[in-house]
């Protein structure tokens, strides 16, 4: 459980933000439709308002009271290589600095609703990460709100081995970012580091 098999390592770090239909992923609140615009803001690191005010937005849509949903584990993809990029600049880059600690803010509440998750009897996750775009999984292509709110409503509104999924594969994300965190002395990565 505490490692990444090779093929789900090569799916995380090959997959490109256009590879995702982000508009039919579910989020906390609504769809993943802008997460790329999010997530280019972070990548680029240069205006800080920017980046704290996309960098929110994505936040709160991914994790809510220990809840992920359909968009968690792709967007940890690409928080994971944002996480990487702005340790490597913390100590060049003022902004980078400020997203890292965030990034490893939210990277804890993201394990800890993991390690929570593991508690509770679960299905198996779906056999690999790429099987949460199947079309069967994905929701449909034109936006209605009144569709997804009540969508929302269904009791079984997930599948439980995709939903157990959303968890797992971020999981398989998080171990990822381990090397950096390691060797960090900051009380968040002391945390994370039990998580994971």
């Amino acid at each position: 459980m505490r490692t990444v098999d090779e093929e789900t390592r090569k799916y995380i770090e090959s997959i490109e933000i256009s590879d995702i239909p982000w508009n039919r992923l579910p989020t906390i609140y609504g769809r993943a439709t802008d997460f790329p615009k999010y997530l280019n803001t972070l990548s680029r690191m240069d205006n800080l308002d920017d980046v704290m005010c996309d960098g929110e937005e994505i936040a709160i849509n991914i994790e809510h009271q220990s809840t992920l949903l359909h968009a968690t584990p792709f967007a940890m993809v690409f928080l994971l290589r944002i996480f990487r990029k702005a340790y490597e600049q913390r100590e060049t880059n003022d902004i980078a600095a400020i997203l890292f600690d965030e990034l490893l803010e939210l990277f804890l509440y993201i394990a800890e609703s993991i390690c929570d998750s593991f508690e509770y009897h679960h299905d198996d996750p779906l056999p690999h990460f790429s099987d949460m775009l199947k079309e069967e999984y994905l929701w449909s292509e034109e936006y209605d709100e009144e569709a997804d709110a009540e969508r929302y409503g269904d009791d079984n509104l997930f599948p439980d081995d995709l939903f157990y999924s959303f968890y797992y594969y971020s999981y398989k994300v998080l171990l990822l970012s381990k090397p950096i965190v390691e060797n960090l002395q900051a009380e968040n990565a002391k945390k994370l580091r039990l998580c994971l």
